[in-house]
């Protein structure tokens, strides 16, 4: 077995728990913060959202630069409603899966790095940062996200185990 077909099941299952977090961010909502320090609720959803677009930029590139020339990258624009954040969501995971699912194993460990203004922060091969800068990077952002929703007395989904709000799974 390859490393992609080792690691869709995993990402196949994350995404899934991921897009139910997701589902749960109501439109109105979206302002919302739990703390001054803290982003917006919808800021929040918004790059949780985003986070699989860089498991496709990951295994297709050979680096990225935050800052090429020293020009800041611009953000996308933020989506404004759960529609439009779970219709980003679900084309960067395509992308994304496609992506894995095309990965041979010298593709995944070969060497990514990640720079600003042409200096490099890290590198480390593939597999690892889709490992550590995409999955647990999108389920450390999904479980801040769960704290959002339980401060909004909306139902937190059910991902590992039951949840307080569905006691089966």
């Amino acid at each position: 077995m390859g490393l992609s077909e080792a690691l869709l099941p995993e990402f196949d299952q994350e995404m899934e728990n991921t897009r139910k977090t997701l589902e749960r961010v109501p439109d109105g909502k979206f302002d919302c913060k739990p703390h001054e320090k803290s982003g917006t609720m919808g800021w929040l959803a918004a790059h949780v959202a985003s986070i699989p677009e860089w498991m496709s930029m990951t295994i297709e590139t050979e680096s990225l630069d935050m800052a090429p020339n020293g020009v800041a990258m611009q953000p996308p624009p933020p989506p404004k409603t759960r529609k439009e954040l779970l219709g980003q969501f679900d084309k960067h995971v395509a992308k994304s899966r496609k992506s894995l699912a095309g990965a041979s194993d010298a593709d995944l460990m070969k060497n990514w790095a990640f720079l600003n203004n042409g200096r490099e922060l890290f590198a480390m091969p593939r597999i690892a940062c889709l490992r550590t800068r995409f999955m647990n990077h999108i389920i450390h952002h999904r479980a801040q996200l769960g704290v959002y929703l339980r401060l909004n007395n909306i139902p937190v989904p059910a991902i590992y185990g039951p949840s307080a709000d569905e006691g089966q799974m």
